[in-house]
């Protein structure tokens, strides 16, 4: 399998970024032994060189930290310009939003929160019952406007509390069973 691995970190004065860097690190090492390999960085890339990196993967892994409910601005960004009209997506769709030309390949949104993952349940006012997915809807809907299709049931892996109660062996525990999915 073709993977592409993009690093969405962006340099923010709140944030290091170890642990984003980590996570690209250890899914880059563990699924070059048994797959074909790209990594893009989201703050320094070339334009075709990333539209030809996407239509060579057959599933793009997109590690990205989120910052105040959305991904970095210089991933947004990344998106809105690697996302050509004409080799992405185009005007010949008879519904809307299926138009997309990646038809085939799959992505994974693999998140850090600061949030914990009790701020998700039903209980939490601020959150009010939403979800990880539904809070990441908008960069889904970008995705699959492009044809590109979730991995799993909703396309995300979310790594809670990184900041105040960071848990490593937890987090890379919960990574390798994405890697075994890949790897099977």
């Amino acid at each position: 399998m073709n993977i592409l691995v993009i690093n969405g970190f962006e340099e923010h004065r709140d944030a290091n970024g170890q642990l984003n860097h980590r996570l690209f690190t250890e899914y880059v090492r563990q699924l070059k032994t048994q797959h074909n390999i790209c990594v893009s960085f989201a703050t320094e890339y070339q334009r075709a060189d990333e539209i030809n990196k996407w239509l060579w993967a057959d599933l793009i892994i997109i590690q990205c930290p989120i910052y105040w409910f959305n991904v970095p601005g210089k991933l947004k960004s990344y998106f809105d310009d690697v996302f050509a009209y004409g080799i992405f997506y185009g005007l010949d769709y008879t519904k809307y939003g299926q138009g997309g030309r990646l038809i085939g390949k799959k992505f994974m949104l693999s998140t850090t929160w600061n949030a914990p993952e009790s701020a998700f349940n039903d209980n939490n006012e601020f959150f009010n019952g939403m979800r990880v997915v539904d809070i990441l809807m908008p960069t889904i809907k970008a995705l699959e406007f492009v044809g590109v299709a979730p991995w799993s049931r909703d396309g995300v892996i979310a790594y809670h509390d990184v900041i105040h109660n960071p848990q490593f062996e937890l987090y890379l525990s919960q990574q390798a069973q994405f890697i075994d999915e890949v790897n099977a």
